[in-house]
């Protein structure tokens, strides 16, 4: 086989080593277009995991590679003079040209054919090739030539980055955090060989504006950077090697492959510097793509087919972390506010993957103060717990025993809007479950105004009566608090219970909503709301808060999300009205605000309300983040008293992204850009989930939907898990205490038994 390596990266090096190694009998050529030792950057980063990986591989490499690193265990958040060192990190750097040249060695040895200076754009010269390998970067030329067989779509994000070198000698991976009067810089720094170290400097596109930055005046960069970092730097020099600002390119390719050209390294997809080096991914392409080729040596498609499918969701994960990162440090600027340790902590769990429990393993001396720093902040009265979940929150003169919410999850159980026993139970076991707050299904103001028939309703007496029952256990034999969530299902009523099919009911009543557009194509069309029916939907809504309050709800949450009747109103896409409801935000907000005006003025005044809406619709033209900090700052003025913030479900061809607490960063925006409590949800599964959101600010209360559904006991469990004593377990249940922490105790322990284990070795000398 003859395989054509276009770009002398890692990427490409380490692949044609891996790959000739195990098929002497390949004939292996890399171009690149640069001389041997040229390097654009300083040093790389990778973790003792990927060195592991490396010594699995190629021996040779990784002994070459390890004699010529430097390593750290620790990472530095600074801010402003303050900082704190998270041990148990374990990571190790190199200077790109060190690297670059220890793999080139490694290709001489194996018999790789190594040609520099070749800027090579026309691959007709290589007709013979049965592989040719595009690993020419960001700006890969092939990539460009065949972007629409490949797919390629580039996105550059919003922060200006400039990559630096200094002599300044640093101990550990360290981020400096430094406010100036034109907003955040920090720099991403870490020591590469003795007596250099990397600096990447980045900040919004608005600070390098405010301060005059230029793209190509490196001289002017360092001069201004040099001030502005002088206590960092302590006296030594910034470096530049061709340090111009850039905006982070975000590339994907929906094909890797296309003939018998296959991508790797940046020109297939690039991840931000801030979950760790472009080179580790790209070297562990290298190595799947190499296994890949290894295995099908008289089949090149068979080997891009094998390619693709080992890496792909590997590399679209590790996207996708790195873009959460990356959104951390575009809004670095409102974290700012937070006190010191939680800034931290935020930083150092920013990407999702790195957690409470994953730091106190590490270093339980910082999630300590981290902790302490909550508790201290917490404005409960109350006896506070040694976990973040188990505090007390207050909410006017309503106070929660602890920060766990169940979602709104609809039953589809009632008739004729009426609860039932199924209800009792459903509510009543979550309660003395443990729970801080229930928040009921959508509960209807009026018959037209369920979602099913199967869906609750307070629009009558006997509705009332049925809701008290469950109000009164709850209170009963729980110190759990319960709030109804209000709402009216607009054009998104009159349709089958989830678990009876799709779409409309047989005799579906008449739909309205802020304009005539359906939700999809088997939706009834619904009526425009004339000010006669806003009139006699404001009624009700104020009639169905009367009921809540007599029912004994402690709360009450408006339901203005997912594309249901008051959030057709907030859309664009659902709101194209002409009159003074419809166009601006501020028109668009107009009726949603007078129903809570409505139902504030009537519900008790030490009673809080929530307003629950949708901070994305995940489609194109949707509503925007202004919008949503206008709508979420309007509710606040109005009286709201937390905001439960949701995403999506305003139209049917949204494209949500999901993942593991993935709607948590539009909580985070709306509770650190408006300054209000805020609840979040979505594929939050477990204990540690929760007290990682508390800690670092993104919500106030954490909900739960799925998982409470087969585990009435989560929060039990959960109490047993953290060892917390709590005092609200029911009498006839305290029995079970003796078993259950015991159990879970051990559980732990087991557990972190095992992510001790699995953690690679230090490979520090």
């Amino acid at each position: 086989m003859k395989i054509t390596v276009i770009g002398g990266g890692p990427g490409g090096l380490y692949f044609s080593i891996l790959t000739k190694k195990a098929m002497p009998h390949f004939q292996i050529d890399i171009y690149e277009r640069n001389k041997p030792d040229d390097s654009f950057g300083f040093g790389v980063v990778f973790s003792d995991e990927t060195l592991g990986e490396f010594l699995k591989r190629d021996m040779q490499s990784y002994e070459l590679i390890r004699s010529k690193f430097a390593y750290w265990d620790d990472i530095i958040v600074a801010r402003d003079g303050q900082e704190v060192s998270i041990a148990g990190n374990g990571f190790c750097g190199c200077s790109r040209k060190t690297l670059l040249q220890l793999l080139q060695q490694r290709c001489v040895e194996e018999g790789v054919n190594l040609h520099f200076e070749q800027n090579v754009e026309d691959l007709s010269q290589f007709a013979d090739s049965d592989i040719i390998l595009a690993a020419d970067g960001i700006a890969s030329a092939i990539r460009t030539k065949h972007e629409t067989e490949f797919g390629t779509k580039i996105e550059l994000k919003k922060n200006r980055f400039v990559w630096l070198g200094s002599t300044k000698p640093l101990d550990a991976f360290t981020y400096f955090f430094r406010s100036t009067p034109h907003g955040t810089i920090v720099a991403h720094t870490y020591q590469y060989e003795e007596g250099m170290s990397t600096w990447i400097f980045e900040c919004s596109d608005e600070t390098w504006q405010k301060h005059g930055f230029e793209v190509t005046n490196e001289e002017d960069t360092m001069a201004k950077i040099t001030e502005i970092f002088k206590e960092e730097l302590d006296g030594h020099p910034l470096i530049s090697n061709k340090s111009h600002w850039r905006q982070f390119p975000h590339v994907t390719n929906q094909n890797w492959y296309h003939n018998n050209i296959v991508l790797l390294g940046d020109a297939k997809a690039t991840a931000h510097y801030s979950i760790g080096s472009g080179t580790k991914l790209a070297m562990d392409c290298a190595i799947g793509l190499a296994d890949a080729v290894i295995a099908n040596p008289n089949n090149v498609q068979a080997a891009f087919e094998q390619y693709d499918k080992s890496r792909r969701n590997t590399v679209e994960m590790i996207q996708y972390a790195a873009l959460v990162s990356l959104d951390w440090f575009e809004n670095m600027g409102r974290h700012m506010q937070h006190s010191f340790q939680q800034f931290a902590f935020g930083c150092m769990t920013r990407s999702k993957k790195v957690t409470y429990e994953n730091l106190r393993l590490r270093d339980s001396s910082f999630t300590d103060k981290v902790l302490k720093e909550f508790l201290e902040t917490s404005s409960s009265k109350l006896p506070t717990s040694n976990s973040a979940a188990f505090t007390p929150f207050k909410i006017r003169e309503l106070e929660l025993p602890n920060r766990i919410v169940m979602a709104p999850m609809g039953q589809y159980s009632a008739i004729d809007g009426l609860v039932s026993d199924w209800h009792l139970v459903h509510y009543g076991s979550r309660a003395t479950g443990g729970v801080g707050l229930i928040i009921t299904e959508m509960t209807a103001i009026s018959e037209t105004g369920r979602i099913t028939e199967g869906c609750a309703g307070i629009y009558n007496a006997e509705q009332l009566n049925q809701w008290k029952k469950i109000t009164a256990f709850v209170h009963h034999n729980s110190s759990t608090k319960i709030a109804i969530q209000l709402g009216h299902s607009g054009r998104k009523g009159a349709v089958k219970k989830p678990f009876e099919g799709n779409g409309p009911i047989d005799t579906p009543w008449n739909l309205i909503s802020a304009s005539p557009i359906p939700f999809n194509e088997n939706y009834t069309i619904p009526k425009e709301m004339t000010l006669k029916d806003m009139a006699v939907i404001k009624a009700q809504f104020m009639q169905a808060a009367k009921n809540a309050d007599e029912a004994g709800f402690d709360m009450i949450e408006l339901q203005a999300h997912h594309g249901f009747l008051l959030a057709s109103f907030l859309s664009p896409l659902t709101n194209v009205r002409t009159d003074e409801f419809g166009g601006k935000i501020q028109n668009r907000l107009k009726y949603p605000l007078e129903i809570f005006n409505a139902i504030r003025e009537v519900f008790p005044k030490e009673k809080p309300i929530s307003v629950r809406i949708s901070a994305t619709d995940w489609a194109e033209n949707g509503i925007s983040e202004e919008e949503v900090f206008i709508i979420s700052e309007a509710f606040k003025k109005a009286g709201a008293d937390i905001i439960n913030v949701s995403t999506g479900n305003t139209v049917s061809n949204q494209k949500p992204l999901t993942g593991r607490m993935w709607q948590t960063p539009f909580s985070d925006a709306v509770r650190n850009t408006v300054h209000i409590p805020t609840i979040t949800a979505g594929y939050i599964q477990d204990i540690d989930q929760i007290n990682t959101i508390l800690l670092n600010g993104r919500a106030d209360l954490v909900a739960l939907g799925r998982p409470l559904l087969l585990d009435a006991n989560f929060v039990r469990n959960a109490q047993a898990y953290e060892q917390f004593q709590a005092n609200d377990i029911p009498n006839q249940y305290k029995m079970g205490v003796s078993h259950l922490y015991p159990l879970k105790a051990s559980e732990r322990k087991q557990m972190e038994g095992m992510k001790k284990a699995l953690k690679p070795k230090s490979n520090k000398k």
